[in-house]
């Protein structure tokens, strides 16, 4: 007698289902009739739907970004302290500059960098960027002139030869609540120095969502938290060939990258000695899913029935992101001492997609029990 085929298990986060029309050139809105500050010419716009990115230069005032490094350092030393008090380091290290002392404060305190990447904070220099007026006519030029700002939003504080802030390929909807396959979801990556090759820039794959598909994703990459994709899943099921389609992404001090949200795209080591500081910041149709497993809303930026709205920031920040992450996870996760030095993170995408590698970060996860934070959200 033939013995029963195996049966594979699915995971959650596991579709075949593909929406191109969604995220390719028959996505692109009708573009406003009057000019406004800001906005790209046409055909940039076509390349973001046709290859999936487009990089525009020179796009930002220099105060504009200087105000978000200011911002950084008031975070790193606001960091130093808290780790100094509480005899984690012995010095504070202040004589450094912003793209050398968190380095420094990580060979004292390994891990720093992952306590700054989770303080959720969003300072007014950060606010200011992601509603800046010049920004918003670019992104609706990308999605229309509803425009909400994403709760997932990142400050990348990529420190020199570190596992932790090398990102491997992976679409950003990976992370995301099935909910929102079928929502684009464009992202500005905007780097705080020239960032190339050497200091670890994007590395992404030209049309790579081509296919509307949401490619089938592995957890956890290496000693990190990130989900993975391989290469044959881009190959087989996204039609990407790896040979001919990938792009290195340098972008200026004072640029940005647009990515849409089916590109894979991974983030190259830094090499270098100097820290590659990157903000990513995301919006979307707020009428539509954001995926983020309903712990938080999106924030309403621009809204075509009143033009003259004052963006309200208080629901928003009024969630202390890891004070709620420990509250939600403190029946199923191991609880430190010091929640506050806690160098591990978790989150639903862990349930999403299929553990191949279990490091320090998924041992803290009970997989036998349902749950969803990630940065310090509850859902």
């Amino acid at each position: 007698m033939a013995s029963e085929p195996k049966k594979i298990k699915m995971q959650p986060g596991y579709t075949d289902e593909g929406h191109p029309e969604l995220f390719d050139i028959r996505a692109m809105p009708l573009q406003p009739k009057d000019k406004k500050p800001g906005q790209l010419p046409i055909q940039k716009v076509k390349n973001f739907f046709e290859y999936g990115f487009v990089i525009v230069e020179d796009f930002f005032k220099k105060e504009e970004l200087d105000r978000c490094r200011d911002a950084i350092n008031d975070l790193v030393e606001h960091l130093a302290q808290t780790l100094y008090k509480a005899g984690k380091i012995k010095h504070l290290y202040s004589e450094h500059g912003l793209f050398e002392r968190l380095t420094h404060i990580e060979t004292e305190f390994p891990g720093a960098n992952i306590i700054l990447h989770k303080f959720g904070k969003l300072p007014q220099a950060f606010k200011d960027l992601w509603t800046n007026e010049r920004l918003l006519n670019v992104i609706e030029q990308l999605i229309g002139p509803d425009i909400a700002g994403h709760p997932v939003w990142n400050l990348r504080t990529k420190t020199p030869q570190n596992e932790a802030t090398t990102v491997p390929w992976h679409q950003d909807i990976g992370y995301l609540d099935n909910d929102s396959y079928k929502v684009l979801q464009p992202t500005a990556w905007i780097p705080l120095l020239d960032a190339n090759e050497k200091n670890g820039c994007l590395e992404l794959t030209r049309r790579g969502h081509k296919t509307g598909k949401v490619a089938t994703h592995q957890c956890c990459y290496g000693g990190t938290w990130y989900v993975m994709l391989e290469e044959d899943e881009m190959e087989n099921k996204l039609e990407i060939d790896m040979k001919k389609d990938k792009v290195i992404c340098p972008v200026p001090y004072g640029g940005m990258l647009l990515l849409n949200n089916l590109v894979p795209h991974r983030s190259l080591p830094n090499s270098s000695n100097q820290i590659r500081w990157s903000l990513d910041l995301r919006w979307q149709n707020p009428k539509l899913p954001n995926g983020f497993y309903g712990m938080k809303e999106c924030v309403l930026m621009r809204s075509s029935k009143d033009p003259d709205m004052k963006i309200d920031w208080d629901k928003f920040d009024g969630v202390n992101r890891h004070q709620k992450q420990r509250e939600s996870v403190k029946d199923i996760v191991p609880q430190t001492d010091e929640p506050d030095f806690d160098t591990t993170i978790q989150g639903p995408w862990m349930k999403k997609w299929e553990i191949v590698h279990v490091n320090r970060h998924v041992e803290k996860m009970d997989a036998s029990k349902d749950y969803a934070t990630w940065h310090g959200h509850k859902a």
